[in-house]
């Protein structure tokens, strides 16, 4: 069992341009828009005249929140570029804009695997989905959102990648599971991105610390005989990417392989050390992966 952090750098198609005070400045594509981020708790780097360029700038209002911009084309969204592949950025009432760069290295890592039936779980807008598609595979995307679910065809489309072997599943992924295993279906590799709370379509109720066990051990037995590979991320439930790291020990006692865990992170572009010797990195989540 091996700790790693993941870092994406600043690229063309996006970069954390500073963050501080509970913000973060970030440019997607030619747009730079200003988010909350509470795990920026820092001073900001940039002066108020480059936050001050923003296009857009999402302002928490009660339990949601809305977008102030000057630009009255903010919200239809716009293509980006990003890690090969093309994503529609789109800002939403909830703050996510559709797409999740401190996940690059993973959609790197899933890429080399060369996996040939992934099952995408909680898979949103289909980073993932379309990462392991351009690597071959053939791919089951299952989101309890209709929006999600369409986003990501629209993403996989966009990337020249809507003609690849991708079924697109709007369920619970509790209940998704369960009927797979009862058609015998398996898969080389498993890919999840739980969130803290959700509901399912039908109104199933998902709470992590109640159901991810559960949907862990059914995991288990979608598996083929001689599985690739099991990836977890995580950003909101407030656990350490060892009780991550712990869970996928039952694979590799079975199968053999490693393990490697630690945090997502993003780089700042902005060009100042920190006392470390490094540019200042946003904390963005965690994961865990096992590998044979």
């Amino acid at each position: 069992m091996e700790r790693i952090n993941l870092t994406t750098k600043p690229s063309a198609g996006y970069e954390l341009l500073d963050s501080g005070r509970e913000e973060k400045l970030e440019r997607f594509g030619e747009v730079v828009l200003i988010r909350p981020d509470p795990q920026a708790l820092w001073e900001k780097k940039l002066g108020a005249g480059e936050w001050g360029k923003a296009h857009g700038r999402y302002i928490r209002k009660g339990n949601g929140g809305e977008w102030q911009s000057s630009r009255s084309d903010l919200l239809d969204g716009w293509p980006i570029k990003f890690g090969g592949l093309q994503f529609l950025i789109k800002p939403t009432s909830f703050k996510h804009v559709g797409l999740f760069p401190e996940q690059l290295s993973n959609w790197e890592w899933i890429s080399t695997q060369k996996p040939t039936n992934v099952l995408n779980l909680f898979g949103y807008t289909g980073g993932a989905t379309l990462a392991a598609a351009a690597a071959g595979a053939s791919v089951m995307h299952v989101d309890a959102s209709k929006t999600a679910v369409a986003w990501a065809r629209e993403n996989a489309q966009l990337s020249g990648l809507d003609k690849k072997p991708i079924r697109w599943i709007v369920e619970d992924a509790l209940t998704f599971v369960k009927r797979e295993i009862k058609r015998g279906t398996k898969y080389d590799a498993i890919i999840m991105d739980p969130p803290a709370f959700g509901h399912g379509p039908a109104g199933e109720l998902w709470k992590f610390e109640e159901n991810f066990l559960e949907l862990l051990a059914l995991c288990e037995e979608l598996l083929s005989e001689k599985p690739l590979f099991v990836l977890i991320n995580g950003y909101a439930a407030g656990y350490s990417p060892l009780a991550f790291a712990y869970n996928l020990e039952r694979f590799e006692k079975k199968y053999g392989g490693t393990i490697e865990y630690g945090d997502l992170g993003i780089e700042e572009k902005s060009g100042s050390s920190t006392a470390l010797g490094i540019n200042r990195l946003l904390p963005c989540g965690i994961f865990a992966r096992w590998r044979t």
